[in-house]
C-alpha cells in the first residue's frame, strides 16, 4: 500500500521504517527537515508540506498522523480536510482523547472523508518487536487498511484488532495506559520496600531477574524494570519527578463518569502528581495541625 505519514518523531519514523521494510510506499511529512532526511535514509520519500504530501499520493489516499494530542492534531485534521478528496482516509495513530476523535470524525465525514483511530503501543521497541494497535472505525475502512496493520503488528494476526466504531481505538488505548500506571506504581512500590530493608542487603536487579522467569508477576514491563535496575541500581541522578501524558487522567475521569471504582489507577495518578510537589503546602499544614492539637514537634527547614 501507499500512505502518507505525518509526524516523523521517534515513533512515527520507526513506524514508517517498519512499513517500508514491509514493502509499502511511505511519503513522510514533518516540519523538521532533519526528520525528513532521516526517513529518506531508509527508503521513504518525503514532502516539505501537507500539500506536497497529498499531491504525491494516489487516490484513494491514506494519511496516517503521529502527532501530539490536542491542538496540533486538530489543526492537522482541519488542514487535511481542505486538501483531501471524498473517499480518502485519515488515521490518527496518536494518543488523542476519544471524545475529540468522535468530533473530528464527524467533522470530516461531511466532506466524504473516512476516519480511523489507532491506539498505538510499543514505544521505542516497536520497530523491532512490532506495535500493539487498537483500531476504531468503519469495518470496511479498517479492512482496506489491514495490510498496514499486519505489517506494523508483532504478527499478521497478533497484537492488533478492530475493536469497534470510531473512537473505540483511542478509548481502549486510554484504558490501556491507565492500567499501565497501576502496574508501574506496583512495581515501583514493591522494589522500594525491598530496597528499604537494608539489613538484608538485597540486590534489586537480581530479584527482578529472578521474577522475570516463572513468576506470577513476570511481564515485559518487569523486563524493562530489570534492565533499568541493571544500569542504575540506586537510581542515582534521577529526580523523583514523574510526568503523565494525560491518558491516566482521562481514564480516571471516565471511571467516575461510568460509576466504575478504579482505586489503583486513581491512586497511581495521584502519586505522579504528588511527585512534582517538592515544596508541599499540604504536608507543612499537616505538620502544623499535629503541633496544634498534640504539641508534636515540627521539623524546621
Amino acid at each position: 500500500m501507499e500512505l502518507g505519514m505525518i509526524g516523523l518523531g521517534k515513533m512515527g519514523a520507526n513506524m514508517a521504517q517498519r512499513l517500508v521494510r514491509g514493502g509499502h510506499r511511505v511519503v513522510g511529512f514533518d516540519p523538521n527537515p532533519d526528520a525528513r532526511s532521516r526517513v529518506e535514509a531508509f527508503g521513504a520519500e518525503s514532502a516539505a508540506s501537507l500539500e506536497e504530501l497529498v499531491g504525491k499520493l494516489p487516490a484513494p489516499r491514506t494519511v496516517w498522523m503521529m502527532v501530539p494530542a490536542g491542538d496540533i492534531t486538530g489543526g492537522t485534521v482541519d488542514a487535511l480536510a481542505k486538501l483531501l478528496a471524498p473517499g480518502d482516509t485519515i488515521v490518527d495513530g496518536g494518543n488523542s482523547n476519544y471524545k475529540d476523535t468522535l468530533d473530528r470524525a464527524k467533522s470530516v465525514a461531511g466532506k466524504g472523508l473516512h476516519y480511523a483511530d489507532c491506539g498505538t503501543s510499543g514505544g521505542v521497541w516497536g520497530l523491532a518487536e512490532g506495535y500493539s494497535m487498537m483500531v476504531g472505525g468503519d469495518a470496511a475502512v479498517v479492512d482496506r487498511l489491514r495490510p498496514l496493520f499486519e505489517t506494523l503488528a508483532p504478527g499478521k494476526d497478533l497484537g492488533w484488532g478492530h475493536v469497534g466504531p470510531v473512537g473505540s481505538g483511542h478509548f481502549t488505548k486510554m484504558v490501556h495506559n491507565g492500567i499501565e500506571y497501576g502496574l508501574m506504581q506496583a512495581y515501583a512500590e514493591g522494589f522500594s520496600i525491598l530496597g528499604h530493608k537494608t539489613d538484608f542487603g538485597l540486590d534489586l536487579h537480581q530479584i527482578a531477574e529472578i521474577w522475570r522467569h516463572g513468576s506470577v508477576v513476570r511481564s515485559w514491563l518487569l523486563d524493562l524494570t530489570a534492565d533499568a535496575l541493571g544500569k542504575n541500581p540506586t537510581m542515582d541522578g534521577i529526580a523523583p519527578f514523574v510526568p503523565d501524558s494525560g491518558e491516566g487522567r482521562w481514564t480516571v475521569a471516565e471511571a467516575i463518569d461510568l460509576d466504575v471504582p478504579a482505586p489503583v489507577i486513581t491512586q497511581s495518578l495521584i502519586e505522579r502528581l504528588r511527585s512534582r510537589d517538592s515544596d508541599s503546602f499540604a504536608d507543612k499544614l499537616l505538620s502544623a495541625m499535629r503541633n496544634e492539637f498534640g504539641g508534636h514537634a515540627m521539623k524546621k527547614e
